[in-house]
């Protein structure tokens, strides 16, 4: 069903759960199809002119169709009780910091910044008096936790079947993160920082991208790749891009 609908390849844990929601969607939308094409039918064919010449204002005596109408209520009720609603609540419960890859996200005209926490799983301080082109993050230069914190551009490192805590904000206008092997979407709006969290589950390499239109150069954001690696993979990385928290040079 997967290939019939087009749906992308799938590389994290909870995506499992958006893609049976769509696919049972799409199944119930495939009976109501099909079911109201061939009521039609029989209507045309059932109440056709020549079949009834003389007007009926009576109107329709059965029932069935009140109990179709409720037949599709109940499976409405049962994707929503069943399947939404525990994957909103597992989406919601956020996975503990310290056992997940943290990363700060903030994106501005047009690129994504990325800040990770060193060894010491410490963010540095941040303040907005510090933020400038060159430390969009407005780390304190002199807090002694942000020395080992690590920074990229358009490239965001994360652990194989780890959970990833990723915090979202904007520099400037209202973006959207959005990584569709992960199955997940955020919008980033200046001013706050929202949490998401997803474990990836396959090694390589996935496109980020800007899900809402932030500018002339809004394509420019499509650069943006998720490298999904191995631990050790992951801490030689960070490792080689410690104490640059301050500079994105």
């Amino acid at each position: 069903m997967e290939k019939l609908l087009g749906i992308p390849a799938l590389a994290s844990e909870h995506g499992k759960d958006v893609d049976r929601l769509i696919i049972y969607i799409h199944y119930l939308m495939i009976a109501l199809f099909v079911g109201w094409i061939a009521y039609f039918g029989y209507v045309l064919f059932r109440f056709h002119r020549s079949r009834n010449p003389k007007a009926d204002y009576l109107g329709v005596r059965s029932h069935a169709s009140n109990y179709i109408e409720a037949a599709v209520a109940i499976v409405e009720i049962v994707l929503l009780i069943f399947l939404a609603v525990p994957f909103w609540a597992r989406a919601v419960s956020m996975p503990k910091p310290e056992n997940s890859t943290q990363v700060q996200i903030v994106a501005q005209q047009f690129f994504w910044n990325l800040r990770y926490a060193g060894k010491d799983g410490k963010f540095g301080r941040q303040e907005m008096r510090f933020v400038s082109d060159s430390n969009p993050f407005g780390v304190d230069p002199s807090d002694e936790n942000g020395k080992d914190d690590a920074v990229s551009v358009d490239e965001m490192h994360v652990v194989v079947n780890k959970p990833v805590l990723a915090y979202i904000s904007s520099k400037d206008v209202i973006h959207s993160f959005k990584v569709i092997a992960m199955r997940v979407t955020q919008d980033a709006i200046p001013g706050m920082r929202i949490p998401i969290h997803f474990t990836p589950t396959k090694v390589g390499k996935y496109q980020i991208n800007c899900a809402q239109l932030c500018g002339n150069g809004h394509a420019s954001m499509s650069k943006g790749m998720l490298v999904v690696q191995t631990q050790e993979e992951f801490d030689a990385w960070v490792a080689e891009h410690a104490g640059k928290s301050t500079s994105l040079e």
